[in-house]
């Protein structure tokens, strides 16, 4: 009996095939040095249509506060929504299989230059890049909080909050997701059940 299928959105496409899923992700990862994010979000999104901004954004977050990476978090969930548990196990190949020869070949190159000045000043530079694709992608994901139940400010308030919390006081992650994370939470909750008990008065009505 085949599985069910999420509702897919007319401008949305999705996987044909659990071996489209492990070659569309070996590709990803094989791309992702340093920008994985910017990476992730231009594939699935703005190439391969499998995701909504809005979707990205929302199960971005959640493959992120999980233990893991969240990039292969993130392929697990995109895998198993449409194949299962096969889906998520071609999706987890994919993203490790290719990546992890080319990153022991790449061990075995660095461990003969790494004292070498100018190796070391070359990754500092590919460190800065990758912090630019990182806040390249976050800006352009933005305008998808538009459509949050909490609306755009309050989001951005968030996120303020949050890059305060670890960026200048060093917080413990723990305590920013428990507490910020906990607080928007909450927050969201309240929103949407305020909506929903609205939706129900007008459906009265």
């Amino acid at each position: 009996m085949p599985e069910p299928q999420p509702p897919i959105a007319p401008e949305q496409q999705q996987p044909s095939s659990k071996t489209d899923l492990f070659l569309s992700f070996t590709w990803l990862a094989l791309q992702g040095f340093g920008g994985v994010l910017a990476v992730v979000q231009r594939e699935l999104v703005e190439k391969k249509r499998w995701m909504t901004r809005e979707q990205f954004v929302e199960d971005w977050a959640v493959a992120q506060i999980m233990p893991g990476p969240n990039v292969v978090n993130l392929s697990m969930m995109i895998g198993g929504r449409y194949f299962g548990l096969p889906g998520a196990l071609a999706a987890l190949a994919g993203m490790l299989a290719a990546p992890m020869v080319a990153v022991l070949l790449l061990a075995v190159l660095y461990g003969n230059v790494a004292d070498n000045p100018m190796a070391q000043n070359a990754l500092r530079g590919m460190g800065a890049v990758a912090a630019g694709l990182i806040t390249a992608t976050g800006i352009k994901l933005i305008s998808a909080l538009d459509k949050n139940a909490m609306g755009l400010a309050v989001c951005i308030g968030l996120a303020t909050l949050t890059f305060v919390a670890i960026a200048l006081l060093r917080w413990p992650l723990l305590w920013v997701l428990l507490g910020i994370g906990g607080g928007a939470c909450v927050w969201a909750y309240r929103v949407l059940s305020d909506v929903d008990a609205d939706r129900q008065k007008e459906s009265r009505g």
